[in-house]
């Protein structure tokens, strides 16, 4: 692809670094912004960078937020002892999308992957194991994606707090085998909230 401009080849290499963003999508966008006034560029780079600087991660739960107790956390009308367990910020909203959890969450920042170097030190696992032992949570809800990584994170945890007098519940399988939970439909994500199973019961099939 050539560029007329320098400024511009930058620019586009740039934006196509962000996931699904090609080289023409890249630059699609930024001619757009050109066409833009500069204001709308300005304000566009100013809330980047103040969300670079300023978003911290909820120090309960480790989901994103504008203070140390994210919203969910901090809404006392949410059940503090059901917890689901979910790999990342865009699962938590997909959640919350069906309006069908009333509980919190836990974000462990991915899953465990050997072939990707990710094991269970580079996730919040310790801090959830943690949380089960104080004993406030009487029931985690395993919402991993159902990829050979999500149920062998499930399976790891499971084994760290099987000796606690605690209910571990799975998503139930409306989810289609090797689905990402963000790309699901708020139905049927709503449901397989609602109609979880035990989790024990998912490791027999």
């Amino acid at each position: 692809m050539d560029f007329s401009s320098k400024l511009l080849e930058n620019a586009v290499n740039e934006m196509a670094q962000f996931p699904g963003i090609g080289k023409r999508t890249a630059l699609r966008l930024v001619l757009h912004l050109l066409k833009q006034p500069k204001s709308h560029t300005q304000k566009l780079s100013e809330s980047l960078q103040q969300m670079r600087d300023e978003v911290i991660f909820c120090k309960n739960c480790h989901n994103i937020s504008d203070k140390e107790i994210c919203e969910i956390c901090s809404n006392l009308n949410r059940n503090k002892e059901l917890v689901c367990v979910v790999e990342d910020i865009r699962d938590v909203m997909a959640i919350e999308n069906t309006s069908q959890y009333r509980g919190q969450y836990h974000v462990l920042g991915g899953k465990i992957s050997p072939m990707d170097g990710i094991g269970p030190g580079e996730l919040n696992i310790s801090s959830l194991v943690d949380k089960v032992k104080s004993g406030t949570v009487k029931e985690l809800v395993f919402a991993l994606s159902s990829t050979m990584e999500g149920d062998t994170t499930n399976f790891f945890i499971f084994k760290q707090i099987e000796e606690f007098n605690i209910t571990t519940t799975t998503i139930a399988r409306g989810i289609s085998v090797g689905d990402e939970l963000e790309y699901a439909d708020e139905v049927t994500l709503g449901r397989s909230i609602v109609n979880r199973i035990p989790f024990e019961a998912s490791l027999k099939k």
